[in-house]
């Protein structure tokens, strides 16, 4: 494997690190699945109108960004800061940059092989229990899979695929690994995560992503053959479980996200820049 050298560090930013843009600041918030509660989104809604440019911004990653926030010094003013926090979008400043877990939209809603909530809050619980794991690169990333196929094309550094209710077989970097229990699942990523930071390196040749390292991280398992096909991106309008909205240029002003949290007391991002509503149909 070719080592990777780059000029400069991750700078994938966060809450304690944002990005400088030309407009001001910029500050990404993660969402675990892209769920997020409509007090959240609503009070994030507050901090970009008060401090910002008016719209939470919405990622690829299902994650949310504000930007032309206020500096001092690089950083955000600590009012700023505190404002930020009492989203409840910031549970941890030392997991800022780490908590990238993407999960299929629809899961626990309908269709799915395995109901991937639990597991999803179980690693993330994994993450913010481990001070270790706060020091993975910003840009790393976690993809679960809950059997349907809609993130198989999702390049992950560890995730996993629901092969039934009860089993999944685990993603590393660009290949799989072990069939594994569902209620071990969160665990068992987290381990890997642990293993990656051990081999990493540092300085410039440091890697980012699993892919990257001279060895492999777990032994390579041939898929299972339960494990489905890709299906490509969730369709807009009424979907099984809800409704997927089509967020255009992936922007959420005042009235949308008011017209979102009137109707669902949770939300969820997708990768897609849309936003499923639970339940939601018209």
């Amino acid at each position: 494997m070719a080592i990777t050298y780059r000029k400069r560090s991750d700078r994938c930013p966060g809450a304690l690190r944002p990005w400088p843009a030309e407009d001001g600041l910029l500050v990404r918030l993660r969402l675990i699945g892209g769920r997020i509660s409509a007090t959240s989104l609503r009070s994030l809604m507050s901090v970009a109108e008060e401090y910002g440019d008016g719209r939470v911004h919405l990622t690829s990653r299902t994650n949310l960004q504000i930007r032309a926030l206020p500096s001092h010094d690089g950083r955000l003013p600590d009012e700023v800061l505190a404002a930020v926090e009492a989203t409840g979008l910031l549970p941890s400043q030392a997991h800022d940059l780490v908590r990238n877990v993407m999960v299929s939209p629809q899961t626990g809603l309908a269709g799915g092989r395995a109901d991937l909530r639990s597991v999803a809050a179980a690693l993330d619980a994994a993450l913010l229990s481990e001070p270790t794991l706060g020091e993975l690169p910003g840009r790393f990333l976690f993809v679960l899979d809950d059997g349907r196929g809609d993130l198989l094309d999702r390049r992950c550094d560890l995730g996993l695929v629901a092969a039934d209710a009860a089993t999944c077989q685990l993603r590393i970097g660009d290949g799989h690994g072990p069939l594994v229990a569902l209620d071990h699942a969160a665990e068992e990523l987290a381990e890997l995560g642990l293993r990656f930071l051990s081999r990493r390196g540092s300085g410039p040749t440091a890697a980012w992503h699993v892919r990257e390292l001279p060895s492999q991280l777990a032994a390579a398992s041939a898929p299972d053959p339960r494990l489905p096909q890709s299906v490509g991106p969730l369709a807009y309008g009424e979907v099984p479980g809800g409704h997927h909205l089509e967020v255009p240029e992936g922007l959420l002003d005042r009235a949308l996200v008011d017209s979102l949290t009137s109707v669902s007391e949770i939300l969820i991002v997708t990768p897609w820049r849309g936003v499923l509503v639970p339940g939601e149909s018209r």
